[in-house]
Formats: C-alpha cells, sequence, structure tokens
C-alpha cells in the first residue's frame, strides 16, 4: 500500500509520431474527390497519391481489421489512436482483386512493417481514383494535429505528422 501511495505514476505518451505507408506525393483531405473523405465524414486525416504498390504501417500498434474486400485495414496505435488506411476510391467494388494483404487481424504491427500489396495499374484502369485516404477514425481522443511539411513521401520513413491526445 505505501508503495501505492508513493510511488510516482507513469506518464501516459500523448503524441504520436505518424510515418507515411505509402510512397507518393500527400494531398489535403479536402481535396480528395470523394464527400466522404473531403468532408471529413469518417474523421480526420491526409491522403497520398501513390507512386508504388507497396503499404506498410506507419505506426506502432496492432491490425485490427482487414477488410474482406482487402482495399483497407484498420490499424490501432500503442496509445489508442485508430487509423484507416483505404487504397485508392471506390476500390470495395474490385472485391480483392488486385490486393494482397500480408497481415491478420490481431497482428502486432511496427513502423515499416509490411501490410499489402496493390496492382496500382489495376487501380488506375478500374477504380475512380488512385488516391488512398489514411483516417484517424477516432478523432474525438484527438486534440491537434501538427502536420509536418512534406509533399513527396517515402514509405515507412517520411514523418508525416504528430497527433496529440487530448
Amino acid at each position: 500500500m505505501l508503495k501505492s501511495i508513493f510511488s510516482k505514476k507513469e506518464k501516459r505518451r500523448t503524441i504520436e509520431v505518424f510515418f507515411a505507408p505509402l510512397s507518393g506525393s500527400l494531398i489535403e483531405l479536402e481535396n480528395v474527390p470523394d464527400p466522404v473523405f473531403s468532408q471529413k465524414l469518417m474523421g480526420e486525416g491526409i491522403a497520398i497519391e501513390p507512386v508504388e504498390g507497396n503499404v506498410v504501417s506507419p505506426i506502432n500498434g496492432q491490425v485490427i481489421q482487414v477488410f474482406h474486400t482487402k482495399h483497407a485495414i484498420g490499424l490501432r496505435s500503442e496509445i489508442g489512436i485508430e487509423w484507416l488506411i483505404h487504397i485508392g476510391l471506390e476500390t470495395v467494388g474490385l472485391n480483392g482483386v488486385g490486393f494482397d494483404v500480408q497481415v491478420k487481424e490481431g497482428q502486432k504491427v511496427k513502423v515499416g512493417d509490411p501490410l499489402m500489396t496493390f496492382d496500382l495499374n489495376l487501380i488506375r484502369e478500374n477504380a475512380a481514383s488512385t488516391i488512398s485516404p489514411i483516417i484517424i477514425t477516432n478523432s474525438d481522443i484527438v486534440q491537434s494535429i501538427e502536420h509536418l511539411s512534406a509533399e513527396n513521401v517515402i514509405k515507412g520513413s517520411t514523418q508525416i505528422a504528430n497527433i496529440h491526445l487530448k
């Protein structure tokens, strides 16, 4: 009992560094040509116009959802931020064709770990866009997002933002 009274409380980390999950050009979410994303109906975030078909983990955390159509993956970071990485626009209609998911729900991941590959040309030819939104789906726990300046990003190594929790 005395130990619990006199011990220091563990400080909870309240900032998360978010890395690029894809290589390509950053696009403000407001400029994504899909109102669900551009009007932030799913949450705050950013988008990337990919230059290759590789997706890596942008955070240390856990895979919480792999969509059955393989076009999107949900992650939860170590501090509780939930991320949705959505490859392309209107790609759900591809029913998984052109996507190869390399993780399973419940799997722990670190920054840079491979999550999936996708056929960029197939998406260009068969979807509305290759622009890929990355959304914080539990934005209610976020106090602020500090965007770091970068136009072109490299998966797993370019820091995109610092996320500050409430």
